[in-house]
């Protein structure tokens, strides 16, 4: 195979570093992390020694400069672990690429190079408690007191909350629903910030979610990405790679649990054969995999085109991730019928990535948006 079809040495080497440490740090202690609800920081932590705190952040500000290929390549390999922890991970990447492209260089010589190490994890706060798909409709103001604006608010779902050492936040500065929204970089100790307790979740229970409370919290105006009111613009460029990220993840898990469904098939007896002699089976394994690459396909295609800066790119992307996440859930629930009651045990992993890829089809915009998205640009042409 030639052509765009094919990874490149350097990008099979990535993904190659991206398995292994996978295999050596993630998928031994997952099981272990989702049952206590442990966020493995100190791992997170690790995966900045190898430049994943800062996978598309320039060299300039200390990145490794990769594209959105190989970031897809990195979250699906620590998805075939962890779901939740490879998600993580993007968070982290999205906020600190947020800084990177739209920061001014004090912003940036700031909050970056602790990040790029990640040394300080970071969150991304867009979501609020009255506003999930209409983003614009966020009500957490920022209101300008000298050299400081005065933020009043509460942010949702926010992964990493009360956890993380930054959080980049939307908030809003005018009273145009789009334009008036401004992005700032909030520091955890900052006065007047609160965290809600953390969420009693379904899935992702390696990863804490809470709540983001600001109550006449004082943010230095130093702390602004880019000019004020370019916060939703900023807001929705940087979830075209979050898509794709999420996507991948979808691909990773399900992927491990394709390959744990071919594993137990094999092995498992029933009418005195592998039930993988059945033609029902076989059957069931062919479709799942046909779904996974043809998932996996236009993801790559996606990845490839928000590099690009494709004019389709974020048609693209919302294809992507509607696909993946779709294809990853129906995989992996597949996957947990496959091993029949056994698959409903918390002694293997399926019901884990069953529970963690579900809210995939939910997050970074929802599957429902990502088809109104798509729709709205085929007609717009």
């Amino acid at each position: 195979m030639t052509g765009q079809f094919q990874l490149t040495d350097d990008q099979l080497a990535i993904q190659e570093m991206a398995r292994r440490f996978t295999a050596d740090h993630i998928t031994p202690f997952a099981a272990e992390w989702d049952e206590k609800h442990h966020f493995p920081r100190e791992v997170i932590q690790k995966t900045g020694e190898l430049g994943f705190g800062a996978i598309y952040v320039s060299e300039e500000s200390g990145g490794i400069a990769l594209g959105r290929l190989e970031a897809a390549l990195i979250m699906e390999a620590m998805a075939y672990g962890c779901p939740a922890t490879s998600a993580y991970v993007s968070i982290h990447n999205m906020a600190a690429w947020m800084i990177d492209r739209f920061g001014g260089d004090e912003v940036k010589a700031k909050f970056l190079p602790r990040m790029v190490t990640m040394e300080h994890i970071a969150s991304y706060a867009l979501t609020e408690p009255g506003s999930g798909s209409d983003a614009a409709g966020l009500k957490t103001t920022a209101r300008l007191d000298g050299d400081h604006y005065v933020l009043n608010g509460t942010k949702q779902f926010i992964s990493g909350g009360g956890f993380n050492d930054i959080y980049v936040c939307m908030v809003r500065t005018g009273e145009h629903k789009s334009r008036g929204i401004t992005c700032l970089v909030v520091e955890k100790d900052t006065p007047g910030v609160s965290f809600g307790a953390p969420e009693k979740k379904l899935g992702w229970n390696a990863s804490p979610t809470a709540q983001v409370i600001f109550e006449d919290a004082r943010v230095p105006v130093e702390n602004r990405v880019g000019a004020e009111g370019d916060g939703f613009r900023f807001a929705m460029a940087g979830l075209d790679g979050g898509r794709l990220n999420i996507g991948a993840c979808s691909l990773g898990g399900a992927q491990r649990c394709l390959d744990e469904a071919i594993a137990y098939t094999k092995d498992r007896q029933q009418f005195d054969q592998p039930i993988a002699d059945f033609q029902n089976t076989q059957f069931m394994l062919a479709d799942m995999a046909t779904e996974l690459e043809a998932a996996r396909a236009l993801l790559y295609l996606a990845a490839v085109k928000v590099t690009d800066n494709a004019p389709d790119k974020t048609r693209f992307s919302a294809m992507a991730k509607r696909l993946a996440t779709d294809s990853g859930s129906n995989v992996v629930n597949n996957a947990l019928q496959l091993f029949g009651g056994y698959g409903y045990l918390k002694d293997y992993p399926i019901e884990r990535f069953w529970r963690d890829l579900r809210v995939h089809s939910i997050l970074e915009g929802t599957n429902q948006v990502m088809r109104m998205i798509v729709g709205r640009d085929l007609l717009r042409q």
